[in-house]
């Protein structure tokens, strides 16, 4: 069995983890950090201390009515993508541990395109 990295648990939710395959299992939230559990195989868990946690990037669709996932951006080990239950209730737990700053929206479909078409222009 995994040992938890933190001491008190703020919130446990079900959620899925969106690194290749869609895995399912546990969200937690607590004091040290972030982490992930799977249901189905109990080796496969993700652990992200808060102090790791560079940005949390958020998807926002129809103007902050449905959140259908969020990503934490690590120092060093890129970018974990996840979505949950309650994304809402989530993102508040996170909020107490990590910068508001730090949260942001991720970009949009047409400011992706955007961004692609003045960086050909530049070139």
């Amino acid at each position: 069995m995994v040992k938890s990295i933190n001491t008190k648990v703020d919130l446990v939710i079900k959620g899925n983890s969106h690194m290749g395959m869609a895995d399912y299992g546990k969200i937690m939230i607590g004091d040290k950090g972030f982490e992930f559990y799977d249901i189905r195989n109990v080796k496969n868990f993700i652990q992200i201390p808060w102090e790791e946690v560079d940005v949390v990037v958020v998807s926002v669709l129809f103007k902050g009515m449905w959140i259908p996932r969020y990503a934490l951006k690590t120092k060093r080990n890129g970018l974990f993508t996840f979505s949950s239950k309650n994304p809402k209730r989530v993102l508040r737990a996170i909020r107490k541990y990590v910068d508001a700053n730090k949260i942001v929206k991720s970009l949009t479909f047409f400011q992706v395109l955007k961004r692609a078409m003045t960086r050909k222009k530049k070139k």
